[in-house]
């Protein structure tokens, strides 16, 4: 039977990890989320989840938001570049505005792509000069 989970290997576990993601400061946001962001040498990304208590106070909240986070991030790993990315929501949301953050979910995705293929465009153009 095939299980359709996200990896312990797809996940940031430790608090260093986390810390680390958070010192380096590099950041997008929107109205719903904010991703921080960190290269990492793996071929793959990892995802960190941080929703607060006073974004939801009741765990059955925090855990909803999470659980539809990790969905979105296991759909779209394979398109991701190899970044420890932890995902922080700034505003509680419930089941009626899941299209909404889909849609969030989605443009930061894409900035992240676009941020790190720019990136990769100077590192060759650096290359190629030297």
């Amino acid at each position: 039977m095939v299980k359709f989970r996200l990896p312990k290997q797809a996940k940031l576990l430790k608090t260093d990890d986390f810390s680390s993601v958070f010192n380096l400061r590099k950041r997008i946001a929107n109205t719903y989320l904010v991703i921080r962001f960190k290269p990492n040498n793996l071929n793959r990304p990892r995802l960190g989840l941080v929703v607060g208590k006073k974004t939801a106070k009741l765990a059955v909240h925090r855990n909803y938001m999470k659980r539809v986070l990790r969905e979105f991030f296991r759909l779209s790993q394979h398109q991701l570049p190899s970044l420890d990315l932890v995902v922080q929501v700034q505003k509680k949301f419930q089941k009626t505005e899941f299209m909404q953050i889909k849609q969030e979910f989605e443009q930061l995705k894409q900035k992240l792509i676009n941020k790190n293929d720019e990136k990769n465009k100077r590192n060759f153009m650096n290359k190629c000069i030297d």
